[in-house]
């Protein structure tokens, strides 16, 4: 369907792109690398990839088209009459309360046109000044939970970004609130306008600013079409990579987003295809914390604060800026870490390798989106489980303890000095045969690559994990039967919930120590509480220190970044005194093809400052490159015409000494 940025209620599609090589000294503010267009292979190629997109079922139905269409209608409706009522109660006049208005946007990936089926929908409802944020919680939530339509109606109104949560008529919606200063709101609101951010909240112009970014994204690559099934095929690798999830510290929609379009603008005249193993073949090489930018960075009235390193210290500490086009432009990757950068640096080159394979038709498309196996990728995992009473708490606990992951992958960090290394993994599962609603999360151990750790060597990180477990406990909202529950568990001894259809290796090595097989022992036991209701509670033998031996190395099949494996910590999770030991030795790691390795000369180091800016500069890149001579063809025709684009990017980018902070 055409996605508008116009409010839900008078849509028009946006007039076309002008031709991709009209544009190409236009996007961006530096010149594109390359201005090639397809070959015969890359038309081809992009048949297969656009083919294994509808195959892969990225594409909704007509129908589900049109329901969404039907549901943004009658939250249009319902929003229109919830500002009439507020504008009739406070005593307003009665051409006042004819006039009252609120409108409704989209924005995300809805608005960027890449959604797929049973995604949801993010919007944003803009009112008039005397309708604020404490009406959008309290008068219009009661008026949606007295609504059939609406299930699983969540407020989250301390969020970074406050959010109201449910399903209508079982589409999942965000809808967001911003009250600007102005009392009529107008029906054709144009959101791009710069005085719509005067005079309110730094909460209300972050609202405000997922349709403008989307907006401006839109409005800054050479061909929208092919920005939009990139993105899509982007979207989906990221998810089958594990490394889609802003919350966990790895990159949402607007980062992909963000990343895709600079591509285009890099490549302006290239298909999806090309565009695809352009991405791979850019970041892999990047210099991170070098910031990703669609334009310069202005500013403008109201002075509100931007991402700038000259300024602001914290900036200078971002390590994967990307920057967000509309004012004000700020760094929309702040949750990224040291430990989530690496794996995400691992996966590009991974990427990257794939896709020069599929050019030298060694490969299908298949293989750049085969499942990252995590549970085969460490030999260590941190497991998080989440209970509660019922349904409706867990949905609330649940999303509050996902939200403060990433807070214990920087303390691990902190407290190990970065020796140990953490991979979060942002997909939730849950164990169905407990008597308690459950979830659980989990995190790949590993010590730092290229570091030799002594035998037996140990770290105790159970400090760390009670700091956690402590700030988590501070949730404003938490009800009796509300537990977290923090423990090391390693590859053998994976729970069989996590596998497809309970799979689970069943056996054993004949070596495992009788002291690691207690571990895994546990009871569950639901007793009463204050409230009279059962509260389920997973109990370990946590006051032991675990000593585990090194394994023999084994081979993987799975496709996997190298890594050095070690042994790594357990936690207490149950309230018994003590809290165990935990320790770590260094084995071998794996390679991406599963064969193992010692080396670790291949690492891909990430530092966090490099002291960034000079006296005199603003951002110094260097001699950054984007090195195209990289991929080796085997036909003599096909290096000698990516010559001139690859001569063409080198003397582009090397040309990159100040990024523009400022127009």
């Amino acid at each position: 369907m055409a996605v508008s940025g116009s409010p839900v209620g008078g849509s028009t599609p946006p007039p076309p792109p002008p031709p991709p090589q009209e544009q190409a000294n236009k996007l961006g503010f530096t010149k594109p690398i390359s201005l090639a267009g397809p070959t015969t292979a890359d038309l081809h190629r992009n048949a297969e990839l656009e083919k294994f997109l509808v195959d892969s079922g990225l594409y909704e139905s007509n129908e589900e088209s049109a329901s969404r269409q039907e549901v943004l209608r009658r939250l249009d409706q319902i929003v229109k009459s919830w500002v009439k009522l507020l504008t009739r109660q406070r005593g307003y006049t009665d051409q006042m309360v004819e006039d009252a208005n609120a409108v409704i946007f989209t924005f995300g990936s809805y608005r960027l046109g890449v959604h797929g089926p049973g995604v949801d929908i993010d919007t944003l409802c803009i009112g008039p000044s005397y309708v604020n944020r404490e009406d959008f919680f309290i008068i219009l939530h009661n008026i949606l939970a007295e609504m059939e339509e609406v299930t699983e109606l969540q407020p989250v109104p301390d969020a970074h970004v406050p959010v109201m949560k449910f399903k209508f008529q079982g589409i999942s919606i965000d809808l967001l609130y911003a009250s600007i200063s102005i009392l009529v709101v107008p029906e054709e609101l144009d959101i791009s306008d710069g005085s719509i951010l005067h005079d309110v909240d730094e909460q209300t112009v972050r609202s405000l600013n997922g349709c403008r970014v989307a907006d401006q994204i839109l409005k800054l690559v050479p061909n929208v079409e092919h920005f939009r099934t990139t993105l899509r095929c982007l979207k989906f690798w990221a998810k089958r990579r594990g490394v889609y999830s802003n919350v966990t510290g790895f990159l949402g929609g607007v980062n992909w987003a963000i990343l895709v379009a600079r591509v285009c603008q890099f490549y302006p005249n290239a298909i999806p295809s090309m565009l695809v193993s352009r991405f791979f073949r850019v970041y892999s090489q990047w210099r991170w914390p070098n910031p990703v930018m669609l334009c310069s960075i202005e500013e403008n009235e109201p002075y509100l604060p931007i991402w700038d390193p000259r300024r602001n210290p914290r900036d200078r500490f971002h390590l994967m800026p990307i920057i967000t086009p509309a004012y004000p432009c700020m760094n929309s990757s702040y949750n990224v870490s040291t430990s989530t950068l690496r794996v995400m640096m691992e996966q590009f080159q991974h990427g990257n390798k794939i896709c020069d394979e599929i050019e030298l038709n060694k490969s299908q498309w298949s293989a750049l989106f085969k499942p990252y196996v995590f549970f085969e990728a460490y030999k260590n995992y941190l497991q998080v489980d989440i209970v509660a009473l019922d349904a409706d708490d867990l949905l609330l606990w649940r999303g509050w303890v996902e939200s403060r992951l990433r807070q214990l992958t920087l303390k691990i960090e902190r407290d190990t000095h970065g020796m140990l290394q953490c991979h979060p993994y942002p997909h939730e599962y849950a164990d169905a045969s407990k008597p308690c609603p459950h979830s659980a999360f989990f995190m790949g151990l590993q010590r730092k690559e290229g570091v030799r750790g002594q035998e037996g060597q140990q770290f105790d990180i159970r400090g760390t994990v009670d700091e956690f477990r402590q700030e988590i406990s501070m949730y404003v909202y938490w009800k009796p039967g509300m537990e977290i529950y923090v423990s090391h568990v390693r590859r053998k001894q994976l729970p069989a919930f996590v596998f497809p259809d309970g799979y689970k290796r069943t056996r054993m090595p004949r070596h495992m120590s009788h002291a690691a097989e207690k571990t895994r022992e546990c009871t569950t036991k639901c007793y009463s509480g204050s409230s009279s209701s059962e509260r389920c509670i997973k109990r370990k033998n946590s006051h032991e220190m675990v000593d585990v031996k090194p394994d023999k190395p084994e081979k993987r099949t799975s496709v996997s970044p190298q890594r050095l494996e070690c042994v790594s910590p357990e936690s207490c999770t149950s309230k018994l005194d003590g809290t165990p030991q935990i320790s770590i030795e260094c084995i071998e790691g794996v390679r991406p093809d599963g064969s193992t390795t010692k080396d670790a000369d291949r690492n891909c180091e990430i530092k966090s400052s490099h002291r960034l800016l000079g006296s005199d500069t603003i951002i110094e890149v260097g001699d950054m490159q984007i090195n195209e001579t990289c991929f080796v063809d085997s036909t003599h025709d096909r290096l000698k015409s990516r010559d001139l684009e690859v001569q063409n990017e080198v003397s582009l980018l090397n040309q990159w000494k100040n990024l523009p902070l400022g127009s």
